[in-house]
């Protein structure tokens, strides 16, 4: 008999896998270059000064477009994000884990 803890369980890998792609293709569709960028960062939003993830989206964007040098300017952790999350994704839509 299955539980009701492991369904819930189930449906939430799902959910969390469709989160990080959802935001994955948000990511890859955003133009790193609009003068009309919007931050969802609250250090930025406050003006409190150096925010250690904040140019990580833009990052991630750059590196959709292929322009790799310039999403290493924009934060140097955006590659290996986009490695961990792919792996993360993978592991969570893999059923022997």
């Amino acid at each position: 008999m299955i539980s009701i803890k492991a369904i819930l369980s189930h449906k939430a890998k799902y959910f969390e896998a469709a989160t990080w792609l959802l935001a994955i293709l948000l990511l890859a569709l955003n133009n790193p270059a609009s003068s009309t960028h919007f931050s969802l960062c609250l250090l930025h939003n406050l003006d409190m000064g150096f925010c250690p993830g904040c140019g990580l989206g833009r990052s991630i964007s750059w590196l959709f477009r292929g322009e790799i040098i310039k999403s290493i300017h924009s934060h140097p952790l955006g590659i290996p994000t986009i490695i961990i999350l792919a792996h993360r994704i993978y592991t969570l839509l893999n059923n022997r884990y």
